[in-house]
């Protein structure tokens, strides 16, 4: 019976004190992923690998994976390897999602938060505008004009158009940061399209403060995505929060 291969260490990092082993363990796996040494959809070495590795007990392994798991990184099933994952904002989604439906206050929060990222996202998407992220607004715009009246259609469109001016910074980390906020965005698009008076009008003027990002951020003119993007929250806050207040009433 031949001998299995010696595989080629991946993790480069030799463990300092032993404050939290699985921590060290996850953060050396975690380097490996953000680096590009573990592709996504491409298999960790098995659990007593990475133990051996390490020079830690499987427990401590299979804890690393744990955390490593929980932060969106990885993905397990049980009786196979553990796999990567595409780095994205699910984890942060599905916390910010939490927190907006819990309370108007924190979604009152968590859109406060909103603005003050995204006008610097939008000065820096209109200093940079790399191209997918300005096809990916543009798509949304094409896509909000098709879903007038059509209030999920709309939200997602509303959505993309957001994730492209974030992409258009060629900055990965501020996309994962959107993509989390995508549960924020879903909550105020969806209360802002639920106002019973609104009409073609209305739909037509948020399309038109859209536009207005996109030739901003198209034309390279950061002060002027700044101010359009201002203008945009400052007329969907004024709507959202007026129906969100309406129907909080209802249910005291």
């Amino acid at each position: 019976m031949t001998a299995s291969p010696t595989r080629k260490p991946i993790f480069s990092t030799k463990l300092a004190s032993p404050l939290r082993l699985a921590d060290a363990v996850s953060d050396a796996i975690a380097a490996a992923l953000f680096d590009g040494r573990i592709a996504p959809g491409e298999a960790l070495p098995p659990e007593g690998e990475i133990a051996r590795e390490f020079g830690v007990s499987k427990p401590i392994a299979r804890e690393a994976l744990r955390q490593l798991t929980s932060a969106g990184l990885i993905f397990t099933q049980q009786g196979k390897v553990a796999r990567a994952k595409a780095l994205n904002g699910e984890p942060l989604e599905r916390i910010y999602g939490y927190a907006v439906r819990s309370s108007l206050e924190r979604l009152r929060e968590a859109n406060e938060m909103r603005r003050v990222i995204e006008t610097g996202i939008a000065r820096l998407a209109a200093e940079r505008r790399d191209q997918a992220g300005l096809e990916a607004m543009k798509q949304g715009l094409a896509d909000m004009r098709a879903s007038l009246r059509e209030p999920s259609g709309f939200t997602e469109a509303d959505i993309l158009f957001h994730l492209g001016l974030a992409m258009a910074t060629g900055n990965s980390m501020i996309r994962v940061q959107m993509e989390g906020l995508r549960s924020v965005q879903r909550e105020v698009s969806e209360l802002f399209s639920r106002r019973a008076n609104r009409t073609d009008a209305d739909w037509n003027a948020t399309i038109e403060r859209h536009q207005a990002i996109y030739e901003a951020v198209v034309a390279g003119d950061a002060d002027l995505a700044e101010q359009k993007i201002r203008v945009h929250f400052d007329a969907a806050d004024i709507a959202s929060f007026e129906v969100a207040d309406k129907l909080a009433a209802a249910k005291r």
